[in-house]
């Protein structure tokens, strides 16, 4: 296991620099150390000031100001500028970087000006002390403005952090929202599923009951319809509530969103598209400037309701995402092939349109609801762009064994 942090809770790689330039100080000071002024007791106060520099990260206002009164000590005590006192620099350059405030930044620049001018009065030689000061003064205002450009980048570089987070944080619940509606609109569709279902067996249990006596072999044919219809319908139910009460990985809150104990609400029901359609919808899409080549490979089976559904809403989704992110003109491959277990949709755009000005509306919220529906029936979808340009989608839907069986006699 990798240590990551240790000493106040700061990560090694700082805490090993901090040290590092506490001994350069150190050594600095020390190479001076008998021939200065204020000999050993001087050598004694600057290297406190390099103590000090170790916690210059977790509290620079406070380090400056220690930093700060071992340098007022050292010009009271008439020591001049000594080698140690690159710790002021470290300070100044520290405080206007770490510092929460500015402010402090800003006070110490000053203390530290103030401490640039009796350190030049102190000096002794040929040059002006005037001079001197201007010189020490550029070093201490590249020092600080160093620091402050630092400090502008580094709290730059947070904005876009805490920015990237805020967005990541939207995405997720966009996500959860959009898969919440989608369960909410296959709950109202597979209601309507199951709702024609059970028209269906009432009218052919009725008609078997009248038809006993008169024609037998009609009524067990009757009857027959109904036990098949019931198990569809019974099918097409357990998925239902599969889908609303399992939230999937990516979406651990989604749930009914208030609608009733299924996620069936009292909506008015709509009519259900069914593959019959398809042709007046790619007929719509044409019409809004989609090219589409249209081909079905294999026999198509007589598809369950629900899985009918899911098919008609696929290609309704892949085309709309083709005409929103290809544009006006693009030319898009839409095969269906009929393997003998599964249905295969596949929708392959050039990406050579240009951007459409009113998109159709889309039949739920892209890859997020399209996957939804796949996962209901087992499916899989792949989606993603292509080498030579455009985007590819292509479905699996795998067929009830019932359908398998009939397809296979």
């Amino acid at each position: 296991m990798t240590v990551k942090r240790i000493l106040f809770g700061r990560p090694l790689r700082s805490v090993a620099f901090d040290v590092a330039v506490s001994g350069f100080v150190v050594l600095f000071g020390l190479t001076g150390a008998v021939n200065q002024p204020g000999g050993w007791w001087g050598t004694g106060v600057g290297a406190a000031m390099a103590v000090a520099l170790l916690f210059r990260r977790a509290h620079p206002s406070a380090v400056a100001a220690a930093v700060a009164v071992l340098a007022l000590v050292q010009v009271a005590a008439g020591w001049g500028p000594l080698a140690f006192d690159v710790a002021v620099l470290i300070a100044l350059y520290s405080v206007v970087k770490y510092a929460e405030r500015l402010r402090d930044g800003i006070i110490f620049g000053i203390v530290a000006a103030v401490g640039v001018v009796l350190g030049a009065l102190q000096m002794q030689g040929t040059v002006a002390w005037w001079a001197t000061a201007i010189w020490f003064g550029l070093v201490t205002g590249a020092v600080w403005l160093m620091g402050l450009n630092v400090r502008t980048r580094r709290l730059y570089v947070f904005s876009l952090e805490e920015r990237a987070t805020t967005l990541e944080r939207e995405r997720e619940a966009e996500s959860r929202a959009a898969v919440a509606e989608e369960r909410t609109r296959i709950a109202r569709e597979l209601h309507d599923v199951v709702a024609h279902s059970m028209a269906v067996m009432i009218v052919q249990a009725d008609g078997a009951r009248y038809m006993f006596d008169r024609d037998p072999e009609t009524a067990r044919e009757a009857v027959k319809v109904v036990a098949d219809t019931g198990r569809q319908a019974l099918e097409e139910m357990r998925r239902l509530v599969g889908v609303l009460r399992e939230p999937s990985a990516a979406d651990p809150a989604a749930g009914t969103d208030g609608a009733g104990p299924l996620g069936l609400s009292a909506e008015p029901v709509h009519r259900r598209p069914a593959l019959v359609g398809l042709p007046e919808l790619l007929d719509r899409f044409r019409a809004a400037g989609l090219r589409i080549d249209w081909t079905v490979t294999g026999e198509p089976p007589a598809l369950p309701p629900g899985l009918e559904l899911t098919v008609y809403r696929v290609v309704q989704e892949a085309l709309t995402n083709a005409l929103k992110h290809a544009g006006v003109g693009a030319t898009v491959a839409l095969g269906m092939d009929h393997p003998p277990d599964a249905v295969v949709v596949r929708a392959v755009d050039d990406g050579r349109g240009r951007p459409v000005v009113r998109p159709a509306p889309s039949g739920g919220h892209g890859l997020v609801g399209m996957r939804e529906r796949v996962t209901v029936y087992d499916g899989s979808l792949t989606a993603g762009p292509r080498l030579a340009g455009g985007w590819q989608v292509e479905v699996r839907l795998p067929l009830p064994s019932s359908t398998v069986t009939e397809v296979t006699a």
